[in-house]
């Protein structure tokens, strides 16, 4: 079987079975960039509303060049992956200086923009431009490797070479059968998207409705739940956390994370990596150049980062008289105020919960 014929079965499928999702009706480069970003490493229902808050507030290039960094990671705070805002805001600038604040056309200059990578470049080129350039990700990863019955492991250079040759000439065959009016490109590469994310699904697949069921060699196969091939994952490693809100005369005291590091500009409260048996009290006296220490276990937070289980136990500690708090620096902040700062994601929780 050519798997170019997956190409005018796809197409129809996607012009029937589309989401209708904000970013779709519009062909802005900036718009559609903006919601490539934001969909890394997240889901669709958690974009939209960010997206759409983030063009009301930053329409254009310019907007987000000149931007306060903390309105934009104020905008951007929950989504995660902080380098990513960061890096927009880099290419945001690149782009008004170089470009006169016009998102580039052109694949090579595309590339060049700070945290644009070759499938958020072929996204953006193909998706606003038209332009036969090839996209790959977990989602067309799929389709691609079920359809074509790839059972090698998928993330080894050679398959992921063959997939991106696929995915190339796919779109380029779907531009050659492109009539007047249509956007072959556009639709071809959102249609395998929109497949993987909404029926070529990790598991439990609807092969059922599947425009590709008889073509699909996984499924001729019944190799359906083995493909793609994964590689074994890193042991899951546990890490705890213990951090203080700490409260003085109606404010409390808050950290701002230094540049060049995890989650770089954001705010949060003091905060450890500790050992297992070690004493949150015991461990504020030492750390917090603290006589007396009273605290109030306000949130246990659990969350993961890639192999990582992270544990945050925050705790509350009231004090009567402002402390000097060690070598500490940071600031103190109203109560009222602390939800104005662009928080990281766990403690922008425990904040929640405090106001709460």
């Amino acid at each position: 079987m050519s798997l170019r014929s997956i190409v005018a079965p796809l197409l129809k499928w996607f012009a029937e079975n589309a989401r209708d999702l904000p970013w779709r009706r519009t062909r802005d480069p900036y718009a559609i960039w903006v919601s490539e970003i934001m969909l890394q490493q997240t889901q669709v229902k958690t974009v939209i509303p960010y997206w759409e808050r983030w063009i009301k507030k930053l329409p254009d290039i310019t907007a987000l060049a000149d931007a306060k960094e903390e309105t934009v990671f104020k905008l951007w705070e929950g989504l995660g992956y902080y380098s990513r805002v960061r890096n927009m805001q880099k290419a945001a600038r690149l782009i008004r200086d170089l470009h006169k604040g016009r998102f580039p056309s052109g694949s090579q200059d595309i590339l060049k923009l700070p945290g644009v990578g070759r499938y958020t470049c072929g996204a953006v080129c193909s998706i606003a431009y038209n332009q036969p350039e090839p996209i790959v990700d977990g989602n067309v990863i799929r389709v691609i490797s079920r359809v074509a019955g790839i059972d090698e492991p998928i993330k080894s250079k050679p398959v992921m070479d063959r997939v991106w040759s696929y995915a190339n000439d796919l779109v380029k065959h779907a531009i050659a059968r492109q009539k007047p009016g249509q956007r072959n490109a556009s639709a071809f590469n959102q249609s395998m998207m929109e497949l993987g994310a909404m029926v070529c699904t990790p598991r439990n697949p609807i092969c059922s409705e599947c425009p590709l069921k008889g073509r699909c060699e996984a499924r001729k196969k019944n190799k359906i739940d083995y493909i793609p091939t994964l590689v074994k994952r890193a042991a899951v490693m546990k890490r705890r956390y213990i951090g203080f809100i700490i409260i003085w005369n109606g404010k409390v005291f808050v950290q701002r994370r230094l540049s060049g590091g995890v989650n770089a500009g954001f705010w949060e409260f003091p905060n450890w990596q500790v050992d297992a048996n070690v004493d949150p009290a015991d461990f504020a006296k030492g750390n917090l150049s603290l006589n007396q220490v009273h605290l109030e276990l306000l949130i246990v937070i659990n969350h993961s980062i890639t192999r990582y289980r992270n544990r945050l136990e925050m705790f509350i500690l009231r004090v009567s008289r402002k402390p000097c708090l060690g070598r500490l620096h940071g600031e103190w902040v109203p109560m009222a105020k602390i939800d104005k700062l662009p928080l990281t994601g766990a403690h922008r929780k425990a904040t929640k919960y405090l106001q709460d």
